[in-house]
């Protein structure tokens, strides 16, 4: 005895059935949000999607250029002048926008403008270490966000001397 199995495509619905078009089993392909999340992703990605749509705070975007920022060499805190009142802003209320403090950012649907003040230490080419510093925010903001980087506009505030103290936030300590 022989059987014809017959694939789903090929089955034939009685006439009184409707049957919808066939959809595929993964809606995820190469171009879908979130095929290519992690430290891999490099430029503009997508925030829409089928079911919805991403949309990333200013916020977001100000802590992220600001990080961005401080991870080149040469570059410290901006305000360096008001760093003790951050500093004991920080311990009395917790304020943590230390991270953002000298960022303004405008934010689009797809894109993002950044201004940034710094402050660089004494020594160092100021043009090396902004273009540095420029690179560092774009490749950050592109590759977490999404979103294209149009300009990151940079005003060197200060210079900082080596005698010069820094004094940073100090880490919340909770008493139990």
């Amino acid at each position: 005895m022989t059987t014809e199995t017959k694939s789903p495509a090929d089955a034939v619905a009685p006439a009184d059935i409707t049957v919808p078009p066939a959809r595929p089993m993964s809606r995820r392909t190469d171009e879908s949000p979130g095929a290519s999340i992690g430290a891999g992703s490099t430029g503009p990605g997508r925030l829409t999607a089928v079911r919805g749509r991403t949309t990333i705070a200013a916020a977001v975007v100000e802590k992220i250029a600001g990080m961005a920022a401080r991870e080149v060499p040469g570059v410290t805190a901006p305000a360096a002048g008001f760093n003790r009142v951050g500093a004991l802003r920080h311990r009395l209320t917790g304020d943590r926008e230390g991270v953002s403090r000298g960022v303004r950012v405008e934010v689009g649907e797809r894109q993002t403008a950044i201004d940034l003040n710094v402050v660089v230490e004494y020594g160092l080419s100021i043009p090396e270490v902004t273009t540095a510093v420029r690179e560092n925010v774009i490749l950050a903001l592109e590759r977490m966000t999404g979103l294209e980087v149009v300009e990151v506009n940079i005003v060197v505030e200060d210079v900082r001397l080596p005698e010069e103290e820094i004094i940073e936030p100090e880490p919340d300590v909770r008493v139990l």
